[in-house]
């Protein structure tokens, strides 16, 4: 079925369906109309931070059915520069990725990651650069035009974010109210509302009241937001806090627009996120856990450096379609880890693929409803002692209505 987004014309910069659902959970088409480049949720976004996956070529990202590659507004405008990107026709094409779409995050982000640097105030933020120590002050419309010049296909608006863990009830409140006064700055700024959907990341803490009011205040500028962020998490809260967040925040936000959970890559999540009606997600774990020696597999991770990989001659993943199972065995990735540069760079590729194919699965999963019966045994799989469930993990399920048995 095709949503009222659809119906909207030739002025958007994406077209998104949602072809079917499960419960609470969408599988939907989201179409970039530069290019007519599609693709399809639930996904997960791997993270180029520099306009580069770390150990990974653009081609491989490609072969590995990447839809869409994520960018660091922040980190790309310290280097390689605006400018630089701009010459080259945009991120895309400065990373030489043809296959699918791009998006870049607003800056907000590092006022969490580089707190140590960073002053905010209504104007902005105000960084200190970690590469050459010079102060930039980072505002709405200063991100936008950086963004604008990047040229991801989905940009995303500068909101003020706290860390989820801060014992501070004021900080969340005040940083609630700036990210809806931001988000007027951000729509009066955006110069290619045509080419670039700006998405809206709704904020508010733990905090279900602040999260409801920084989602009225969004759902106010609706016409200019073509999608929704959640926001403000991942940051070493409480899985169940995490979850009721989710909850709340996908059962609010339009039908007929994509919800975007930033900064979520454990697999287990993503098979919950989706349980609870959101669509994307983006997140360096695949990638950073995997120069560790780490592999995902259905059942968890692998640790290839503990000594009984050294004698095991199994792929990584037995059903896994992707080179590295298909060639390498536990045994060598484990001789390698700790000696070879390559070694990461295989599990890397690795584990970007898992990630494809979980999103992949829950696709067809929606499709022929049959996604409860995916969430249990994926669940299952975790955890087969079924008494281990984590009682965060029960609370998911039972919000999405999906029972245990």
């Amino acid at each position: 079925m095709a949503s009222e987004g659809d119906a909207r014309g030739g002025d958007s910069p994406i077209r998104f369906e949602v072809l079917a659902t499960d419960g609470r959970a969408r599988a939907t088409r989201l179409t970039f109309t530069r290019g007519e480049r599609a693709c399809l949720t639930p996904m997960f976004m791997p993270v180029g931070t520099q306009g580069s996956l770390k150990g990974l070529t653009s081609q491989q990202l490609c072969d590995l059915e990447c839809q869409v590659v994520l960018g660091n507004t922040y980190h790309l405008a310290n280097r390689p520069g605006t400018e630089v990107l701009r010459a080259s026709g945009g991120l895309a094409q400065f990373m030489h990725y043809t296959r699918g779409g791009t998006l870049t995050d607003s800056g907000g982000f590092q006022m969490v990651s580089l707190l140590d640097l960073a002053d905010i105030s209504e104007e902005g933020v105000t960084f200190q650069s970690p590469v050459d120590g010079q102060q930039m002050l980072l505002t709405p419309e200063k991100s936008m035009q950086i963004q604008n010049d990047i040229g991801a296909d989905i940009i995303m608006a500068l909101d003020d974010v706290v860390s989820s863990v801060a014992a501070d009830d004021e900080r969340f409140e005040e940083a609630t109210h700036r990210t809806i006064r931001w988000i007027d700055r951000c729509i009066a700024a955006h110069a290619n509302p045509r080419k670039q959907a700006l998405f809206g990341i709704v904020q508010g803490g733990l905090d279900a009241r602040l999260r409801k009011l920084c989602m009225d205040g969004l759902l106010k500028r609706d016409k200019d937001l073509p999608g929704y962020a959640i926001g403000g998490l991942a940051g070493g809260e409480e899985k169940s806090a995490f979850c009721k967040v989710v909850s709340q925040c996908a059962a609010a936000l339009p039908n007929d627009k994509p919800r975007y959970v930033m900064g979520v890559g454990y697999p287990l999540d993503l098979v919950l996120c989706t349980a609870l009606g959101a669509d994307m997600y983006d997140c360096v774990y695949p990638s950073r856990t995997a120069r560790f020696g780490t592999a995902l597999v259905p059942t968890g991770v692998l640790r290839l450096k503990t000594n009984a990989m050294a004698t095991d001659y199994r792929p990584i993943d037995e059903k896994c379609d992707c080179f590295v199972c298909l060639k390498y065995s536990r045994a060598h990735l484990h001789a390698a880890i700790t000696k070879e540069p390559r070694a990461a760079s295989l599990l890397t590729y690795h584990n970007i693929r898992h990630q494809m194919r979980l999103c992949k699965e829950m696709h067809e999963a929606i499709l022929e409803k049959r996604f409860g019966a995916f969430v249990r045994e994926y669940v299952r799989g975790q955890f087969p002692d079924t008494n281990a469930i984590p009682g965060w993990v029960r609370d998911a399920m039972a919000m999405a209505e999906i029972p245990l048995e």
